[in-house]
């Protein structure tokens, strides 16, 4: 098992594919024993991607956690594996510790990918999704699916109850995980409630694409709008889909692969 000892905790990471360098930074709850975002792009990249700091077979030591710590981590990892540089996609959550390590270590980063993020501050938070994991489940079901794609209203479950029925099942199979994986998991949501980046991000200067979905309300258009007007140069574009757009839109993959390679996007 891929283990590196970083900082204070032991990471858990994957490291498979050929072909440039590229560091896959998922989203909040991501375990690599569930899934793995950066397999798609295994054929075009050498792809590292990690189980988070409380997350998955990543240690989960007492908090509380900072996205700092996170950054750091990104950091001590790449180090273990004598990455001096490379390209970085952050999807979710991971966007916004793509953004600390942009900010914290700049050296480190080729060029950036923020998928379905948020900046924090004055421009905009991400849903309060550690609010949301007080609500009874059913009322999870309702309030999470609508906001990860706003088309998901109540006529949309109920025309759609297999759909709802499985996500349903994904929060009941959450909330029974063993206590230090639910304690590491409140955790990483809580350093993410105090993300904030907006009045630094001009400090970035790696090339940035700022990619996002049309009907996210996770990470909403006007979201990836703030980051993209204070990135120097940033591009952004947009996707058919919700929060999950980089896996529900065919072309995404391949538009964040071509800007990782050849610094183009869409149109």
């Amino acid at each position: 098992m891929p283990v590196a000892h970083v900082n204070d905790i032991d990471i858990y990471y994957e490291l498979a594919g050929d072909g440039p360098r590229l560091l896959v930074l998922p989203g909040s709850g991501a375990d690599l024993r569930v899934a793995n975002a950066g397999k798609p792009l295994q054929d075009r990249f050498t792809v590292l991607t990690l189980d988070q700091r409380g997350l998955g077979q990543t240690s989960a030591p007492q908090g509380p956690y900072s996205m700092a710590q996170y950054a750091d981590d990104v950091a001590g990892l790449l180090d273990h594996l004598g990455w001096e540089h490379c390209h970085v996609l952050g999807i979710s959550f991971g966007g916004m510790v793509a953004q600390e390590v942009a900010l914290r270590h700049p050296q480190r980063i080729d060029r950036l990918v923020l998928a379905c993020s948020s900046p924090g501050g004055a421009g905009g938070s991400s849903a309060p999704l550690h609010e949301y994991e007080r609500l009874p489940v059913d009322e999870q079901v309702a309030v999470r699916m609508q906001v990860q794609d706003r088309r998901h209203d109540a006529a949309w479950r109920a025309a759609h109850a297999d759909e709802v029925a499985a996500f349903h099942e994904r929060i009941v199979r959450a909330q029974s995980r063993p206590p230090e994986a639910r304690r590491g998991s409140r955790l990483q949501l809580e350093a993410r409630a105090e993300h904030d980046t907006f009045d630094r991000l001009h400090l970035i200067t790696a090339p940035t694409l700022v990619a996002g979905g049309r009907h996210d309300g996770q990470a909403p258009q006007e979201n990836q709008r703030a980051i993209a007007t204070r990135i120097p140069g940033a591009r952004l574009e947009f996707f058919e889909g919700g929060h999950g757009f980089i896996r529900e839109d065919p072309e995404a993959y391949d538009a964040l692969a071509d800007f990782l390679l050849n610094g183009s996007a869409g149109a």
